[in-house]
């Protein structure tokens, strides 16, 4: 105990001001006051910008877009692929037409498995990927084997080092269609060598899907030098609204597949009997697009980019994790989960703490107003891997600081005295 009391006291004496938190009303909120948010991981709060930009849109050029040639519909067009010029940037893709709009992760993942998953994979194919992937990085992909009669083949890692070692990456072979894996587990937070990856699947003819939905709220991204043909990433784990999210695929890749649904936007011609598709993007674009939240996805990144800067964040990321790995350490009875490295947690911390369910870890800190998240974290493979049915999590972004982390740590190693247990 010390030993902690020590470490509360390095840590708020080295605390610097974050000043980046004022730009986040949620924290302003009477009801909010005093809380700590550490489940970025789930999704990040929306700075005034985010918020700005979407009222500004439904204030001032709320109309369809797309079709409509009066000025309003032309200003609502305009924001719409303005936005999609801006997420072309961000990743680095070749043209603004390689990002198609989609609700979520989840989404982007699934269109991929129904277009060119049922176009290209055969019976006797493989598909491979990660035990550290989140369900929406399986479920796609069980459901394109079942339908196929192809195979499922997951790559496990070191339990030390979180890494997949080589002998693991043999498993991509001349049967392999398809490789998907995340850039960052959302349980371990350590990063995978997707260039890496990438090159041995396009070596065995394969294409690399990645799911970016941990990795873009952290990492500069370019999605050229991955050499991925598929990226896909949420925007309200990176400051922007739920419900917007994009998919990046190869303009060579995304001419030759089907549309994922048919409707409204995304057709050139309609017959009785046929119909043809509009061009890329627009053709995986069917119905009445998210406008407002495209926008607002575009302030988020802008905001992310311009104000607060990949450099900071990343800055941010090492010194909060290696502070938050340095608490937990003098917490006797908890355990974290994954590589010991802070530098290998791109500020995710999954842990769990002995004789107490991960359940009652959250309830008992949420009665101080510590938000944290506790359960399978959509990743049942990983643990049944690990053994580890479920564990509580802390996640931490730029907005965060060191006093949040004291006070976090200080009100975890009271945990076991409130349930009755001893030390």
């Amino acid at each position: 105990m010390k030993k902690f009391q020590i470490m509360l006291k390095t840590l708020l004496q080295g605390k610097t001001m974050n000043r980046f938190k004022k730009d986040f009303p949620i924290f302003e909120a009477a009801e909010n006051k005093g809380i700590i948010y550490f489940d970025n991981a789930a999704t990040t709060q929306r700075p005034y910008q985010v918020i700005n930009a979407i009222s500004d849109f439904y204030k001032k050029n709320n109309a369809n877009p797309l079709r409509g040639l009066y000025d309003l519909s032309v200003r609502a067009t305009d924001d719409y692929e303005n936005a999609r010029e801006t997420v072309a940037a961000f990743i680095n893709a070749k043209k603004s037409s390689e990002i198609i709009f989609t609700r979520n992760t989840s989404e982007s993942l699934n269109l991929i498995a129904y277009t060119w998953g049922m176009e290209n994979v055969k019976e006797g194919d493989e598909i491979v990927v990660s035990v550290m992937e989140h369900h929406s990085n399986i479920l796609p992909w069980q459901m394109l084997c079942k339908a196929k009669n192809a195979k499922l083949v997951f790559l496990e890692f070191d339990k030390k080092t979180g890494i997949i070692p080589e002998t693991e990456l043999t498993k991509i072979n001349s049967r392999t269609k398809i490789v998907a894996m995340t850039q960052v587990s959302n349980v371990l937070g350590i990063t995978n060598d997707i260039k890496k990856i990438a090159e041995l699947a396009h070596k065995n003819g394969a294409i690399m899907v990645v799911d970016g939905a941990q990795s873009t709220p952290h990492i500069r991204i370019d999605v050229q030098a991955l050499d991925a043909d598929f990226f896909a990433f949420s925007g309200h784990k990176l400051c922007a609204p739920m419900g917007i999210g994009v998919l990046y695929g190869k303009y060579e890749l995304l001419e030759n597949m089907p549309p994922f649904m048919r409707g409204g936007e995304m057709i050139e011609y309609v017959t009785r009997e046929s119909a043809t598709w509009a061009e890329i993007p627009h053709k995986f674009e069917a119905g009445t697009v998210n406008a407002a939240d495209a926008v607002g996805l575009a302030a988020a990144i802008n905001y992310l980019t311009k104000e607060v800067g990949y450099d900071f964040i990343d800055e941010q990321d090492k010194k909060l994790s290696k502070i938050m790995a340095d608490a937990l350490s003098t917490i006797k009875n908890v355990h974290v989960i994954g590589n010991p490295n802070p530098e290998k947690h791109s500020g995710i911390f999954a842990f769990t703490l002995d004789d107490v369910h991960p359940h009652d870890i959250s309830t008992i800190l949420d009665q101080d107003k510590i938000a944290i998240r506790a359960g399978h974290h959509c990743a049942h493979p990983l643990g049944d891997y690990l053994n580890i049915p479920s564990s509580a999590r802390a996640s931490l972004y730029f907005y965060n600081d060191e006093e949040e982390i004291a006070y976090f740590v200080e009100k975890l190693a009271n945990v076991r005295k409130i349930m009755g247990l001893k030390d």
